[in-house]
């Protein structure tokens, strides 16, 4: 895969293919090709909805000005593709259903998102809009998942979720560190992190679980680190600026770890 350096500030570098790796090289990806590629599409929708929040709020900050832009700009590109495809392919009215409705509220969120600049007066609105997106993205998910009803769906589905939880980590961070509802963001990251380590165990110890995702989830146990420490010096550090980018860049290789773990469950059932 060709590699390209999306992000560079304050010395911390990350290389790959921007949302390439997003979307698995050697695959069509006009459609959804089965069960387990739409669970991991439809989980991808999840961790999308909160990597733009991400992005806004870096905006905000007037950090990462290019990378954040650029990550907004196909992150919302991605999302309406895939959430055509996802309404197209789905195999009852149940699903479909989900997906009008998801459909509205993107649209709600789209205005947030592209309709207000950037800044602290905009982001409880962000946060409203991208909270019913997240729950309708999860309900079509869940209902996916029920659809394949095999193990093996279910790992795809938690996998999945740890890209949005990385996302929501850097999101809340990032909103904390504009003073808008400190508390309350401070308690979805510990939520978040709880959530993230023992879903990471679960993936570790599945039966499923073969050697190359093992080894995987020991790259992003490394990403996880660095992640982590960033997230552990909200309210202590000197330099917003520069905790601004740890956060964005770290968040970005830890998605790009779990996004290649998730591909790799979703394999085992093709």
């Amino acid at each position: 895969m060709q590699r390209r350096t999306l992000l560079t500030s304050a010395g911390y570098t990350t290389t790959w293919g921007a949302l390439g790796l997003l979307v698995p090289a050697g695959k069509a990806q006009a459609e959804v090709a089965d069960l387990n590629d739409a669970i991991n599409k439809a989980g991808r929708q999840r961790m999308l909805s909160q990597r733009m929040g991400k992005a806004w709020l870096a905006l905000a900050h007037k950090s990462d000005t290019p990378a954040a832009r650029a990550v907004l700009e196909q992150s919302l590109a991605l999302f309406e593709r895939q959430l055509g495809e996802l309404k197209a392919f789905a195999p009852s009215p149940a699903i479909r259903d989900t997906y009008v409705k998801l459909e509205g509220a993107w649209a709600d969120h789209k205005a947030t998102l592209m309709g207000t600049t950037p800044s602290r007066d905009g982001v409880a609105a962000l946060l409203q809009a991208d909270a019913k997106v997240l729950a309708l993205a999860h309900q079509g998910t869940s209902q996916y998942e029920a659809a394949l009803g095999k193990p093996v769906g279910h790992l795809v589905n938690v996998a999945g979720r740890q890209r949005m939880l990385s996302q929501r980590m850097a999101k809340f961070c990032l909103s904390a560190m504009l003073g808008v509802d400190t508390a309350a963001a401070t308690t979805e990251i510990a939520k978040a992190r709880d959530e993230f380590l023992k879903a990471t165990e679960l993936l570790r110890n599945a039966p499923q679980a073969n050697a190359r995702i093992r080894q995987e989830l020991l790259l992003a146990d490394g990403q996880w680190v660095f992640f982590d420490a960033a997230l552990q010096r909200l309210g202590n550090a000197s330099n917003t600026f520069r905790q601004v980018s740890e956060v964005f860049v770290s968040s970005e290789n830890l998605l790009a770890s779990m996004d290649r773990v998730t591909g790799m469950y979703a394999a085992l059932g093709t």
